[in-house]
């Protein structure tokens, strides 16, 4: 089903004639029902300005999702698969059926600020450059997440957003290029990437260099699909006027160690694509940090949850 709220009509030859499809939004959700229907809500009720469409791909939710969707949102394309065909498979299969100008691959775990949507459109029709775009995301609270970033670097491993060097050292200078934490991210600007949570593609820019990578599960391939745009002559934009909250990670934390680990294989798919220069000692050293870095972050988050257990049940 098509949602026209755009309240505008063109004439021709005394015939009302609606406007062409401007967005399709694409979900993929997984287990996420409740965060699911407050994002779809937020859709339909903040978006004022576009004739639209929205596409929702159940990776298998066994938490009640198809009946909310079938009961409380009959107007929404919804397509349920048996079995998880991860971010990439899924995202993919909605670019195929959708009709819009614009994609936006939307995460469950969001709710649209005011009309959101509709800026966002307004700037890529403003833009005829821009293959890419994403806007400012916000954490539960308000506060501002690093939603765009400079391209990895060999530095990346050691000053990524979750490295041990970054969180004892946050002001460090490699780690805020990197994260582009002491950039203005109240000015609209040209960057390297922008996150998958809330990215908008023009379909003239990914029919020309292709549709995500399915090679990465998930992880990076936001990363990668920029990265591609970039070198098609694309440019990427942060667009900080259009607000989405993210409840980050709503799926991933139903998963700890499978997240993690498909992370890291992510980089290393994304190190060998565009970086590597096939020099096996260089190769195997790149694989190696990335292999201490997953031992790493896996130590931690379940020391993390075994504490936070702790602290639970001497509360209780």
């Amino acid at each position: 089903m098509v949602f026209d709220n755009s309240r505008e009509f063109r004439q021709s030859s005394g015939v009302t004639i609606q406007p062409p499809l401007d967005l399709s939004i694409i979900i993929l959700s997984y287990n996420t029902r409740d965060y699911l229907r407050n994002c779809l809500q937020s859709v339909l009720n903040q978006t004022k300005r576009l004739t639209f469409e929205i596409i929702v791909l159940d990776n298998a939710s066994s938490d009640g999702t198809s009946q909310m969707m079938r009961s409380e949102f009959p107007g929404v394309a919804y397509i349920y698969h048996n079995r998880n065909l991860g971010f990439t498979k899924g995202n993919n299969e909605g670019i195929h059926r959708s009709r819009g100008r614009y994609v936006l691959l939307l995460n469950p775990d969001t709710r649209i600020v005011d009309d959101a949507l509709s800026e966002m459109v307004g700037f890529m029709d403003a833009h005829p450059d821009c293959g890419v775009m994403g806007c400012k995301l916000l954490n539960a609270d308000g506060s501002l997440q690093y939603s765009c970033r400079r391209f990895p670097s060999y530095q990346t491993a050691l000053f990524n957003h979750y490295s041990i060097l970054t969180r004892l050292f946050p002001e460090n200078r490699f780690s805020q290029s990197y994260l582009m934490s002491a950039d203005d991210h109240s000015a609209t600007r040209e960057v390297d990437w922008v996150s998958g949570a809330a990215l908008m593609a023009r379909r003239e820019a990914f029919s020309e260099v292709g549709l995500l990578d399915e090679n990465f599960i998930m992880y990076s391939e936001d990363v990668d699909w920029c990265y591609r745009m970039h070198e098609a002559g694309w440019k990427v934009y942060f667009f900080p006027e259009a607000q989405i909250y993210h409840y980050i990670g709503q799926s991933t934390s139903q998963r700890v160690f499978w997240s993690i680990l498909v992370r890291h294989l992510s980089m290393y798919r994304f190190y060998k694509k565009h970086y590597s220069r096939s020099i096996k000692s260089i190769d195997y050293l790149i694989l190696t940090g990335i292999c201490l870095r997953f031992c790493w972050v896996f130590f931690t988050s379940i020391l993390g949850r075994f504490l936070k257990k702790r602290q639970v049940v001497r509360d209780g």
